[in-house]
């Protein structure tokens, strides 16, 4: 299959997008503000394609990660204010890489970690909110769903960050 760019950033439809050619870049909000860059996690190509492209076209800066251990990488270098978690990843699950992000001594207090995730036992939300999940959106899940997902932790994140 082709490979997915570890950074993607797609650039909003043409035609009605707010500002115009001239009124700032696809990583504003329609207030100016800028959008905070987001790590999106899941060892299923699909979905981390999908998931880009939708928040891209929001405006959202996305970086792509297939594994645990790739996640981890790219949260050092990116340093992403939100992450997007699978849970169920082959090496490294996202119950794990999320209580490493954190546990991280700088980046740890400023990102928000949503899982998305198959899993929706009661005790699995639980174990999400212990390993420092900020949020949980169960797969399959609608797409305008997700993006209010994003958006309202978004809105959370710590202003000196």
């Amino acid at each position: 299959p082709p490979s997915i760019p570890r950074r993607m950033t797609v650039p909003p439809p043409t035609g009605g997008s707010a500002g115009g050619p001239a009124g700032g870049s696809a990583d504003a909000q329609s207030d100016g503000a800028p959008r905070p860059p987001v790590l999106v996690v899941d060892d299923n190509r699909d979905n981390t394609e999908i998931i880009a492209r939708y928040l891209g076209v929001r405006g959202y800066p996305i970086t792509v990660a297939h594994s645990g251990d790739e996640a981890l990488a790219l949260f050092e270098q990116v340093r992403p204010s939100l992450v997007l978690l699978d849970v169920m990843m082959p090496g490294r699950d996202g119950w794990e890489v999320c209580q490493l992000m954190k546990q991280h001594p700088v980046l740890g207090r400023r990102v928000r970690v949503i899982m998305v995730t198959a899993l929706d036992a009661w005790d699995d939300k639980r174990h999400a909110i212990q390993t420092g999940a900020d949020d949980y959106v169960t797969k399959p899940f609608e797409l305008p769903d997700l993006a209010a997902r994003v958006d309202r932790n978004a809105a959370m994140l710590r202003p000196d960050a």
